[in-house]
């Protein structure tokens, strides 16, 4: 065991109680006679999947995306000084958190981050098992900030973490564990790259078994105008959350607001992306084309969904705690030093803390320059895997 590792584990700890301590005293400081101080609901974005819970299974799915309504009822629920939250989900999310139209606001909250949290934990134990996989899901700085927004980043990082433990040996349940990333398809987006490249038949299936299941589900059981609101709404976000980059925009790591914000247009920062998102698609097919192992070529999926993706916010990196275990497996070890592969993974760890800051002290999202290392040591692997032997391949 390295001394690097020694001391990374001792300021793991460290981090775990001071954002713990802080979480707590920051709900105990915002948790008065109402639940929303200075525009922020107790539990941020949660108040969104709780609203479009509640409203769809309540008779009111057509006030989903409806914004004047939909905010007239949030006022409802956690006061009247609630900031601008908006669904900016398909219609497919309404079915998977069914289970909070039962709950009121503050149990619903307390069952989400749990849930998550554990969903996310029992996956990584798959990659990680034992002590270190319970310090990693805890110490994980994305994972905080997930909590401290209420958002579903353990979610996703269980079913698309989850799913590439899985693959090997239960592909079909793997591939219903990638069909739920249909509810935030722009994260999906080189999972058919891969799957197609590694000829991974009973993964392909059970995506579009889960994916059809969630889309049919939701148009009866809410119809498909349901589908139309929500298109039309996506594109409107798009342009201003996106494209406009108001709002968010400091805690958004993609290539294309890391171009935005050098000065680049709309179409150019596109033209921008567009080029980095083939370059991590044709690592990805490469890896898996030619089978690599398998931390090799999941980190080349995890990392290159990071730079192809234009819309991605810091705590969409809690998936990133699965990169980080691959990067540190002796398979991928092979092609680079221990020394730069905690260089990379302390880059990609620290990066949901300091997006948000660094973009509000350069008015830059310098983002993709901390992802950017894993990136290459896992490319540098996947080009290696041609020429080592299989002996070279154990050791």
């Amino acid at each position: 065991m390295s001394a690097e590792l020694n001391l990374a584990r001792r300021v793991a700890w460290i981090w775990i109680a001071v954002a713990g301590a802080f979480y707590c005293y920051d709900m105990l400081r915002d948790t008065g006679d109402s639940l929303t101080s200075n525009g922020r609901p107790l539990g941020d974005d949660f108040v969104n999947y709780w609203s479009g819970a509640f409203l769809a299974w309540h008779g009111r799915a057509a006030d989903v995306y409806n914004w004047p309504v939909y905010h007239a009822f949030q006022q409802s629920i956690v006061g009247p000084t609630v900031g601008a939250f908006h669904y900016s989900y398909p219609p497919v999310l309404l079915v998977l958190t069914a289970p909070l139209a039962a709950l009121s606001y503050l149990p619903g909250l307390v069952t989400w981050l749990v849930a998550g949290w554990f969903a996310f934990y029992r996956a990584l134990r798959l990659a990680l098992p034992g002590r270190d996989g319970v310090l990693l899901a805890l110490a994980a700085p994305a994972v905080f900030l997930n909590a401290y927004g209420g958002q579903n980043g353990t979610w996703t990082a269980a079913f698309f973490g989850g799913g590439l433990c899985l693959i090997e040996r239960r592909p079909f349940a793997a591939g219903m564990l990638f069909g739920l990333m249909i509810y935030k398809p722009h994260l999906g987006l080189l999972i058919p790259v891969a799957l197609l490249a590694g000829r991974q038949w009973w993964a392909i299936a059970g995506a579009g078994v889960s994916a059809a299941v969630l889309i049919l589900s939701s148009i009866l059981l809410f119809g498909p105008e349901m589908w139309r609101d929500y298109l039309h709404f996506a594109g409107h976000l798009r342009q201003t959350i996106l494209e406009d980059g108001s709002g968010v925009w400091h805690r958004m790591v993609s290539v294309f607001v890391f171009a935005r914000r050098l000065g680049a247009d709309v179409q150019t920062a596109y033209l921008v992306q567009a080029a980095m998102g083939l370059t991590a698609a044709a690592v990805v097919a490469l890896a898996w084309l030619r089978n690599a192992p398998p931390p090799v070529k999941h980190a080349a999926l995890v990392l290159g969904t990071f730079l192809a993706t234009p819309y991605l916010q810091d705590y969409d990196l809690v998936l990133g705690a699965f990169a980080v275990v691959w990067l540190m497996r002796p398979e991928s070890l092979a092609h680079y030093s221990e020394r730069a592969a905690l260089i990379a993974s302390g880059l990609m760890l620290i990066l949901p803390l300091a997006a948000s800051s660094v973009g509000n002290a350069t008015g830059l999202a310098l983002g993709p320059l901390f992802l950017l290392p894993a990136f290459i040591l896992t490319a540098r692997g996947v080009f290696a895997e041609r020429v080592l032997t299989p002996a070279a391949r154990l050791r």
